[in-house]
């Protein structure tokens, strides 16, 4: 049965989740026996939405309301004077695919196709999602699962088609402090003629995303339509992929695998994959750093995970290629969403300060790209692109794509700051990916976009006694005594040996 009440903005911020709020002691929850968790359907005119239902004791409200979260409100589009119908929402079929993989058995296409047309339409409450990742991670999704996944995910939202018969497209499979090579390469190549729509992610698990990064220099969440108008403009773009639906399920599933921290080479390419499907790219380059302490730690298992991308991207109608790169340390000195973009500005402007390492870095995965997509020949690659940068029109294509986006700006600085200082002399023979991270996201990275960590002792650099080491950005004193207190406690964020 359903029941028309009347909606309540109450205000609470449930991470994306729509969320309904009932009296429990109401006529709805009495005759329908809704309880805690219960999921219901939400109607405000055409909209339709799934929501988790908790339950209120006391005044919050009255019978004849029901209590709306952010997400709910935002998803419903109600206003201060809408009626919202309540009933059951329908049962979750495709979750017993689900269930299957959890005892064992593989994803069909159908079942893939159900399970993400559902997570798309917001079907899938948190806990569902979690259970569906955790089926999904470590090595439990083979190759035709990972494909008949991916194909569901592109399928489900929107697909962009673009005049030239080669874009290209690059992805870092993440893992690695710094490494913000995106905002290098699409003005390079962009600026050599070729078509590259970018779409990026904001963090997962990192101190900083390429979209937060490119936030704080330019807009990011302009929509499919602004989307498509910058390329069209200037051949390339930077965006934050959640602003064009072009997977939405893999948004969906972001959300919840940020908080759970699991990995899974059949979601990565999914993930990745679908994106780039969507976004209408032929020639995908992947970056896969390896390193003791970044998210691929053997060759082994990045030939593993290229092989899987190749093989994936084959059976889609992708050209891919991946690289396998450095991951034993961060790229550039900034760890942090600010930081990242005044490396990256740095670069482009060919500053004597530039951070060499992140430039180099660049610059061989922009000329994979040119020659992946056939813009330079085998091995000619490097120097068109090196020329490219030098010459300044990197930079220029680069303020070009951020004008279209909406006009570039200058990254915030962080008003506190603390400098660690090396205790003892000698040589850095180790440096800690993961604790780094750690500690520019203590200090409140990526959403407090100004803070992070600028980092000085990359390896084999030669230390002494009181020279910097690192210095801690927040935009609190609370958060930089926060972050502060973590780093006394480590010790080895950064291994030194005697010489």
């Amino acid at each position: 049965m359903a029941y028309v009440l009347q909606a309540r903005r109450l205000g609470i911020d449930t991470y994306q989740q729509p969320v309904a709020y009932l009296r429990r002691d109401g006529a709805v929850c009495k005759a329908e026996g809704f309880e805690a968790q219960s999921r219901v359907e939400l109607q405000c005119g055409t909209r339709v939405v799934a929501a988790t239902l908790n339950v209120v004791d006391g005044a919050l409200l009255n019978g004849q309301e029901v209590g709306l979260s952010e997400a709910a409100w935002e998803a419903l589009g109600a206003d201060g004077a809408a009626a919202v119908t309540v009933r059951h929402a329908a049962p979750l079929a495709s979750f017993a695919a689900v269930r299957g993989k959890i005892h064992g058995r593989p994803l069909d296409d159908a079942a893939a196709q159900a399970i993400v047309a559902d997570i798309a339409g917001g079907r899938y409450p948190d806990i569902h999602l979690a259970s569906f990742i955790t089926a999904c991670s470590g090595n439990r999704l083979d190759l035709a699962e990972t494909i008949a996944l991916t194909g569901a995910m592109a399928a489900v939202g929107q697909r962009m088609q673009w005049p030239s018969p080669v874009v290209v497209d690059k992805h870092c499979v993440g893992g690695l402090p710094g490494n913000r090579t995106t905002l290098l390469v699409v003005p390079i190549v962009a600026a050599c003629g070729m078509t590259m729509p970018k779409t990026s992610s904001r963090a997962i698990t990192s101190p900083a995303g390429t979209a937060d990064t490119m936030e704080t220099l330019a807009p990011v969440a302009i929509g499919i339509d602004g989307m498509r108008r910058v390329v069209e403009r200037e051949g390339g773009c930077i965006v934050w992929g959640g602003s064009v639906t072009l997977s939405p399920a893999d948004d969906v599933l972001i959300r919840v695998e940020r908080p759970l921290e699991l990995d899974s080479d059949g979601l990565l390419v999914s993930s990745v994959l679908s994106k780039k499907l969507a976004a209408g790219a032929s020639h995908v380059l992947i970056d896969i750093p390896v390193g003791r302490t970044a998210k691929v730690r053997s060759e082994q298992a990045a030939q593993a995970l290229a092989a899987r991308l190749e093989a994936a991207g084959r059976a889609l109608g992708l050209a891919v290629r991946c690289v396998v790169s450095d991951g034993s340390q961060p790229v550039g000195v900034g760890i942090g969403p600010a930081l990242e973009a005044m490396d990256v500005l740095a670069v482009l402007q060919n500053a004597a300060s530039a951070p060499q390492d992140l430039r180099q870095r660049a610059l061989v995965l922009a000329a994979a790209v040119l020659e992946l997509g056939g813009r330079a020949a085998p091995g000619a690659g490097l120097a068109l692109a090196t020329q490219v940068l030098d010459s300044g029109t990197a930079w220029a294509k680069f303020q070009a794509i951020c004008a279209a986006q909406g006009g570039l700006r200058e990254p915030p600085r962080a008003p506190c700051t603390h400098v660690l200082e090396a205790r003892h002399s000698g040589r850095v023979v180790a440096v800690d990916n993961r604790k780094l991270a750690t500690l520019a996201k203590l200090a409140g990275a990526p959403h407090a976009a100004a803070a992070g960590v600028r980092f000085f002792a990359p390896l084999g650099s030669r230390l002494e006694v009181g020279q910097p080491v690192l210095t801690v950005h927040a935009d609190s004193p609370g958060e930089l005594a926060y972050a502060l207190e973590y780093a006394a406690a480590q010790s080895n964020l950064v291994t030194v040996e005697d010489v």
